[in-house]
């Protein structure tokens, strides 16, 4: 039965990111702020054995997930880490989308209530994990967004599945398809939050809403948790294999190289000369 029970947070060797458990919290910690927080395939590796032993931890009551530092709570995929061994790949992107897969998968069905606390920018797959949340609370200053259809991507693990449901069929659409920031205010009106708060009372903020998910019964908040994902379970087991493997192969496409590269470059897409590539001459 030991194998299968939580163990000392600080038994974990973990480099991409910081594992705390204390007073019936587990806080896991985007820790790359030199790259806004941006997610690579170790940091995955790191995120999944965070989020079982949260799960396994009878002493753990709920999960925090943030970031490091004041600027990101996390910006989604490395794009470096992309652009530098995915591109022309697709079996190596297959394996990391197979990661990123398994981190959401055990967050949202880690048993106990998770909050996502916001403090700093929360971008393509970073507002994924905030989905994959079962409550955020943001600071006032941070945005959110998705770059997809901007990058070379498609935000097919999570947000396409989940931001109709959270806010709406027509909001989702202008959300993956403008790709424009997002306030914190426009965020509360919208869903993708349950609170805003100034940053300085950011903590107090998410440690009063753990306090009150602590002082709950732990086995009627699993099972209630269990039921309110039948949506989200069905949408994305619905599609979640194929966009893996589109995903993969669309690594092949001169959209995601013209995507990655401008990146890298620090420029701007180049939408003209991927469209006449595409023989578009209008």
């Amino acid at each position: 039965m030991t194998a299968l029970q939580g163990k000392p947070a600080d038994s974990f060797e973990f480099k991409k990111i910081r594992y705390e458990k204390y007073d019936l919290r587990a806080i896991v910690t985007f820790d790359r702020p030199e790259v806004l927080n941006a997610v690579d395939g170790e940091m995955l590796i790191e995120l999944n054995a965070a989020f079982q032993d949260a799960s396994w931890d009878d002493t753990v009551r709920v999960l925090i997930l943030t970031g490091k530092g004041d600027r990101a709570f996390c910006t989604g995929a490395d794009v470096k880490e992309q652009a530098s061994e995915f591109i022309g790949e697709p079996d190596l992107y297959w394996k990391w989308m197979g990661l990123f897969i398994e981190c959401h998968e055990r967050l949202r069905n880690i048993g106990k209530p998770t909050i996502a606390r916001l403090n700093g920018m929360v971008v393509g797959g970073g507002n994924e994990f905030n989905m994959s949340c079962d409550l955020a609370i943001a600071a006032d200053d941070i945005i959110i967004k998705q770059v997809g259809a901007a990058r070379g991507s498609v935000a097919a693990a999570g947000a396409t599945q989940f931001l109709p449901l959270i806010v709406g069929d027509r909001r989702a659409r202008e959300i993956l398809f403008l790709c424009e920031e997002i306030p914190a205010a426009k965020a509360l009106e919208w869903g993708l939050v349950n609170q805003v708060v100034p940053r300085a009372e950011l903590d107090n903020a998410v440690d009063a809403m753990a306090a009150k998910l602590i002082d709950k019964l732990p086995e009627c908040l699993r099972y209630t948790k269990q039921q309110l994902n039948f949506w989200r379970d069905l949408s994305w087991h619905q599609t979640i294999g194929h966009a893996r493997d589109w995903l993969s192969i669309h690594n092949l496409s001169p959209e995601v190289a013209e995507g990655m590269q401008a990146f890298v470059e620090k420029r701007a897409v180049d939408y003209e000369g991927v469209r006449k590539k595409r023989g578009d001459r209008s």
